[in-house]
């Protein structure tokens, strides 16, 4: 007895994928590989940098960065060759040949802390409800999921 194989089917290919290969060989291709510069700064610089400096305008090879401060723009006078080659590793090619420090405005990077929501035990009657309530869905499963749901969000509240 044999089992039918089904052909395995293809990820989908990434849409940075996609328009590399739909741009190749056009100028837009250039502007495509340019734009990733924004995208790997941050973690090619390290966080204490990208807080004080950020990629303003990339023209011809030259990076120009936004510099919160007179203190970091001369510090940052000093490391401008191990920031090309940090940002030209990060792009897997060189494309940055040189750096412009200009004073500017700097992006905040967003603060990431996820603060839980607070839960209360919910009362016999409360729990009653949300069973009552879940009682309309006829699938069980959905049942359980709604009643679920229903408990979670009277937990959260206040």
């Amino acid at each position: 007895m044999t089992k039918n194989k089904r052909p395995k089917m293809k990820r989908p290919a990434p849409v940075t994928d996609l328009l590399t290969a739909l741009l190749r060989g056009t100028p837009a291709e250039l502007r495509l590989k340019e734009g990733r510069i924004w995208e790997v700064w941050d973690e090619a610089v390290g966080d204490k940098i990208a807080a004080h400096a950020q990629p303003a305008t990339f023209r011809e090879g030259t990076l120009t960065l936004h510099v919160d401060s007179p203190p970091w723009l001369q510090q940052l006078t000093y490391l401008k060759k191990e920031l090309i080659t940090k940002v030209n590793e990060a792009l897997d090619q060189e494309l940055v040949k040189e750096i412009q420090l200009k004073s500017g405005k700097v992006r905040k990077p967003a603060a990431t802390v996820i603060k839980k929501p607070a839960r209360r035990e919910l009362s016999a009657e409360e729990q009653a409800w949300a069973k009552e309530q879940a009682e309309s869905a006829a699938d069980p499963e959905l049942r359980a999921i709604f009643e679920s749901l229903i408990r979670r969000d009277r937990e959260h509240r206040g």
